[in-house]
């Protein structure tokens, strides 16, 4: 017997979602803010959810960064950004801060006068900076800060390989994840 005859789908799911994308979305992923800045002292917070650590020694982190992510742009300038996992309790109200682009251009159907606009995320999140200059978010559980060493193409994304310089965990609890904000980044 098919595995698509014993679960033809799942209630409550949208019936246009191919099989696989219905696998993908079913991964659940912490939610993290990553700081960047540019070399002109630019600053950027970016929602990102695909980080993983790949390596004990050196201690390295994967981030994947869409290739027209300002983020992106910035971390090839400088080398350096922080990774901020959101809190349980309060990290919903931080993402939706941070959630939207900065270059208000990304989003498809604005307006040339709206998708002029840039927007300071900083200005929205209480922060903090490394010895580096690197933001920290302050209502986040932990941080870690990193130097890229490798930016690896993968398909719509690049793999930015950073290894961990520096990081606290701020506050006990745990971590915020996709699954409680109802949110998914997969398919």
């Amino acid at each position: 017997m098919s595995y698509k005859t014993l679960f033809p789908h799942l209630p409550g799911e949208p019936m246009k979602l191919e099989p696989v994308e219905r696998a993908l979305l079913a991964e659940v992923y912490g939610v993290h803010v990553i700081g960047s800045r540019s070399a002109e002292g630019v600053y950027n917070l970016m929602l990102a959810d695909w980080v993983m650590q790949v390596s004990f020694k050196p201690r390295l982190v994967a981030v994947s960064l869409e290739n027209d992510a300002r983020t992106l742009r910035f971390v090839r300038e400088t080398r350096l950004f922080t990774v901020n996992l959101l809190h349980e309790k309060d990290g919903e109200e931080v993402a939706r801060k941070v959630v939207m682009p900065s270059e208000a251009a990304k989003v498809r159907g604005r307006s040339p006068e709206e998708a002029a606009k840039v927007i300071d995320k900083l200005e929205r999140v209480p922060h903090a900076f490394t010895q580096r200059g690197m933001p920290i978010v302050a209502q986040a559980l932990a941080w870690y800060e990193c130097e890229a060493e490798q930016f690896v193409p993968v398909g719509d994304h690049t793999l930015v390989i950073g290894r961990v310089l520096d990081g606290d965990l701020l506050r006990s609890g745990e971590m915020l994840t996709e699954k409680e904000l109802g949110w998914e980044y997969a398919g």
